[in-house]
């Protein structure tokens, strides 16, 4: 059916003149919109017309929407082949021209084997005809119709049709049609173009692409002459030049070898003076010497290098004149071909003067004047090269690196100069002038320049940093001459830059540093952030040195009452906590109370009030508990007043972020505050031992705090207990605390298991279920603490069960959270399976309706609870029974997902699970298999029973690997997808 409509409308389009006018749309009969449902309505021209006229016309958002879903369909339909040389008659407009012309293609592309090997020469020649038709007409119309032919030939490529190119050229310079020359040589160029582009977009078999690729890397020779031609005639029209410059850009993304493209690429340097034709010929340029293949051609890459050089007075008049455009396009061409092929032409010692003026030019690149992103965009492209130029440096021997050295550190020295005055920020009048976006780019760029800052320093060493230091100093100690504050900023940000990843300890500056850092005269947010930022970046080294503490903290302090200066100095209190904790007990009193002052006027935003709270977490860590409890009742006091005072008023939108806010701040509070590790790290500190007592024994500080809050958060809740946010927030203060305390929260495990019960049993939320499994992984296996937790993991189970019954689909959260809890107690104490309270049969079953769920984090822990499961059949009774009963659904359903039923990302999940089946269950799994897929058409119609043989032959065998069992399931999951042997196959397989 599909072929004799294709033959009938081949020869229908024969009768398809290229003299009519196209009439307007408003002359279309539009009656009636086409049907909702594609069943409804053929796909015949004139619905297919209605359709397109729906689509650009309709006003209403949903029959604009059911329009396209059905043009879709029509243009996959078999009927696309009669309607769509029909909308390609010269009486339609473009619109309906080009959706016949994408139909063509779609039908050829996709649908190949539709067409009979027999109507080949005849789509051709229609194909050839139509194209000589629209070369004077409709650019879009004749661009889609020259990528159904050039589909039409990679299908037919090598074998059908062997001189495919040949014949192309022979066809359009054949005169005759009534079409011009400059019109026919447009068209060709336009099918020479699309045709290698078409093969990248292409998706056919590996092996196939191979040897289309070679086909077409044969068919360079027969393009090449004729490119090279049209671009040295004199009278070639400017259109017919950018066409040309277009189609070399095509050809060489195929690896054209550069050799063969030399001259061609050379004669688009000529083309740079011409306005016109100046974006298409850097394209050209830097598409030919990025291809991987390029740098084998050493020596056309030197006789390259001068070409590029003899760019530089067009750049330089075009950064005068502010010419943004061909500055940009100029510094493409330079940094392509010295980032492409730094390594090769720094082996040309003979050629070394040529590469340094090439790295220079790329320095004036970076060194653009204006600054970015508004004046100049151009800079940001020459960074990656400064990384490449030093990995090839580094990467030589021993002997000729000291070489290579000596040449290019001082280059690297001006490179940081450079750098350093492009990171400088405007004067304040226009920083006030830019754009939000603005200010945003010129931020990531800055950290872009400190990456690169930061690279350069493992080539510089430190004598980088006393090169900062000592500009720095001559700034700052020059009275003669006042310096911007832009300069004093850029110069510490280089100091931050490394400092941040580098280890600084060893350098003999930083003490310097410290001292000019109190010498800056800070008048401006900008260099204000960055004084902090870098005094952040050197808290390691204060931690080594913490003499220098007590001259750094008033500033970070003082910071901290600016809301301007939120971020940095909260980070960097917090850096200094952490790491000087030990340090910073004469300090804490005053840390406390700057900190209290500053979160009770609420000048910072939430996130950092909560690093706050974390940075006092850590200052409190290192003090003795008396102190730890005073400081505590000092700092949280007012929190639990106001919450005293929220927990009383009726729930609303305010309060409860009021409430949430609270929490979150004793949560935070909690995470860092952890007495435990005085012991373990003191030693590490240059302290006194005086400042770590040993620990007394007694309650820990957050224990006692948590108790006496206690009874306050029952309260919360039992007005809270419906919103899962206040409920999650309640959660992470003792989840938080579990993780930090771990066995020092013991004393609590009694209360909080019982409120976990009460809260679950009243209205089930994830976060509780996630706390409990938190108290399992640490409190299970204590005997003092088994019965409330026991009772605890029964309880949540037992209601967990209940919502199974009642239908869990719109808990995919709880039930998620419930599979993670039960993989957990499996694990960690499986003596839970053993109670006579907890229906084990009824926990599987859930697993079972679990791994159905749409969601894959879901899935995914269903299947870890399956893997903890199984291997518990040799040593929980009620386990193995549940499992030699109900064993046989887990493989059906594990088999169905694997059939198609789940998503193919989770197949090494359902693999794992398989695996374990194997080792812990081998002799039921022998019978399961054999019986499971005995059913015709399971797990997927397109297996075959020999297919299902095989496969069961190599699950059985793999007990032992297995990375081996994943590989057998990724492979039958594809055929039974019928996806095996697809290039998308292999990409899903690597």
């Amino acid at each position: 059916m599909h072929n004799n409509n294709l033959k009938l409308h081949l020869q229908y389009s024969t009768i398809v003149t290229c003299n009519k006018q196209p009439a307007g749309w408003a002359n279309m009969e539009t009656s009636g919109r086409i049907a909702t449902t594609p069943d409804a309505l053929d796909f015949t021209v004139e619905n297919v017309e209605k359709g397109l006229h729906q689509l650009y016309y309709d006003p209403n958002i949903e029959n604009k929407n059911l329009a396209q879903k059905w043009l879709m369909q029509a243009q996959v339909s078999p009927q696309a082949w009669q309607f769509c040389w029909a909308l390609l008659s010269p009486d339609k407009v473009p619109e309906i021209q080009y959706f016949g012309a994408s139909a063509l293609h779609t039908k050829i592309s996709r649908y190949w084997s539709d067409i009979p090997s027999d109507q080949y020469e005849t789509l051709k020649t229609q194909l050839f005809s139509q194209i000589a038709c629209f070369s004077s007409g409709s650019k879009m119309v004749l661009t889609r119709l020259c990528v159904a032919l050039a589909s039409l030939a990679l299908n037919t490529m090598p074998e059908v049709w062997p001189g495919a190119v040949p014949e192309m050229v022979r066809v359009f310079q054949e005169e005759g049609g009534g079409v011009d020359g400059r019109a026919r040589c447009l068209a060709l160029l336009e099918l020479l173009t699309v045709l290698p582009e078409e093969f990248q977009t292409s998706r056919m078999p590996q092996y196939r692409k191979g040897q289309v690729r070679g086909a077409l890397g044969r068919e360079w020779g027969s393009v090449c002459p004729l490119l090279q031609q049209l671009l040295r005639q004199g009278d070639s029209p400017g259109a017919v030049k950018a066409r040309v410059l277009r189609c070399l850009s095509s050809w060489v993304l195929l690896d054209v070898p550069l050799s063969e493209s030399e001259g061609l690429v050379e004669d688009c340097f000529t083309a740079l003076p011409d306005p016109e034709l100046f974006d298409t010929a850097v394209e050209a340029i830097v598409n030919a010497i990025s291809q991987p293949d390029s740098q084998r051609y050493v020596n056309t890459l030197l006789k390259l290098v001068p070409q590029v050089l003899s760019l530089q007075e067009q750049l330089r008049e075009a950064v005068q004149n502010g010419d943004m455009e061909t500055s940009h396009g100029i510094c493409r061409i330079a940094v392509a071909l010295g980032e492409n092929h730094s390594r090769a032409l720094l082996e040309q010692v003979a050629h070394w003067q040529g590469f340094l003026a090439l790295v220079n030019m790329i320095m004036f690149c970076t060194g653009i004047p204006g600054h970015y992103p508004v004046n100049e965009t151009t800079s940001s492209l020459t960074l990656t090269f400064w990384y490449t130029l030093q990995d090839d440096i580094m990467s030589f021997d021993c002997e000729r690196q000291a070489v290579y050295l000596q040449v290019y550190r001082p280059v690297y020295f001006q490179l940081v100069d450079v750098l350093l005055h492009k990171a400088q920020f405007p004067s304040d009048q226009e920083y006030a002038s830019w754009s939000s976006d603005e200010k945003e780019q010129f931020r990531i760029y800055r950290v872009d320049i400190s990456d690169t800052l930061m690279y350069v320093y493992e080539m510089l060493g430190a004598e980088l940093l006393s090169n900062l230091y000592e500009k720095l100093g001559r700034i700052l100690t020059n009275t003669e001459q006042a310096s911007s504050w832009q300069h004093t900023e850029a110069l510490l940000y280089g100091f931050q830059s490394i400092a941040e990843t580098i280890d600084v300890n060893y350098s003999d500056v930083i003490p310097g540093l410290i001292g000019l850092l109190l010498r800056i005269n800070i008048n401006n947010v900008q260099l204000a952030d960055t004084v902090m930022f870098t005094i952040g970046a050197l808290a390691e080294w204060l931690a080594d040195h913490p003499v220098m503490l007590s001259s750094v903290l008033p500033l970070v302090l003082q910071a901290l009452g600016n809301p301007d200066l939120s971020i940095s100095s909260v980070s960097t209190l917090k850096k200094i906590c952490r790491e000087c904790k030990y340090d910073l007990p004469p300090y804490a009193s005053n840390i406390v109370a700057v900190s209290r002052e500053v979160l009770s006027k609420q000048i910072h935003k939430t996130s950092q009030c909560m690093w706050l709270m974390q940075a006092l977490g850590f200052l409190l860590s290192a003090l003795h508990v008396e102190e730890i409890l005073r400081n505590l009742h000092s700092l949280i006091t007012p929190y639990i007043q106001q919450l005293e005072k929220l927990a009383d008023e009726t729930p609303n939108p305010s309060n409860k972020l009021a409430i949430i806010h609270i929490l979150g701040l004793l949560s935070n509070l909690f995470t860092t505050l952890d007495i435990s590790k005085q012991e373990d790290e003191s030693g590490e500190s240059t302290a006194p031992p005086v400042k770590t007592a040993p620990l007394p024994p007694g309650p820990n500080p957050v224990v006692v705090v948590l108790q006496q809050v206690f009874a306050l958060i029952q309260t919360v809740l039992s007005k809270w207990l419906n919103d899962s946010q206040v409920v999650e927030a309640v959660c992470a203060i003792f989840e938080k605390s579990v993780k930090t305390l771990l066995h020092d929260f013991a004393p609590m495990v009694s209360q909080l298991s019982e409120m976990l019960g009460q809260m679950y049993s009243t209205i089930p939320q994830a976060s509780a279920l996630d706390l409990t499994r938190q108290m399992v992984h640490i409190f299970a296996r204590e005997t003092d603490h088994f019965p409330p937790i026991k009772a605890l993991f029964e309880l949540v189970t037992s209601v967990t069960l209940s919502i199974f019954q009642q239908g869990p689909r719109d808990h995919p959260d709880i039930v998620d959270s419930f599979m993670q809890l039960q993989a957990q107690a499996l694990k960690r104490k499986p003596d839970l399976f053993l109670s006579e309270s907890l229906d084990v049969k009824a926990v599987f079953h859930c697993g079972l309706l679990s791994l159905k769920f749409p969601e894959a984090p879901t899935v995914k822990s269903t299947c870890l609870f399956f893997t903890e499961l199984l291997p518990r059949c040799s040593d929980v009774p009620p386990v193995a029974r549940v499992v030699q009963e109900n064993g046989k659904l887990l493989l059906q359903a594990v088999l169905e997902a694997i059939g198609g039923g789940s998503s193919r990302s989770l197949m090494e999940q359902f693999a794992e699970v398989l695996f374990s089946l194997n080792k812990h269950c081998f002799p039921l799994l022998t019978v399961w298999l054999k019986e499971a897929l005995q059913a015709q058409g399971f797990p997927s119609t397109r297996v075959t029973t020999e297919q299902k043989d095989t496969f069961t032959q190599q699950i059985l065998r793999e007990r032992v690997n297995k990375r081996r069992m994943k590989d057998i399931v990724k492979e039958f999951t594809l055929v039974c997808r019928g996806l095996h042997g697809t290039e998308y196959a292999a990409e899903y397989c690597l």
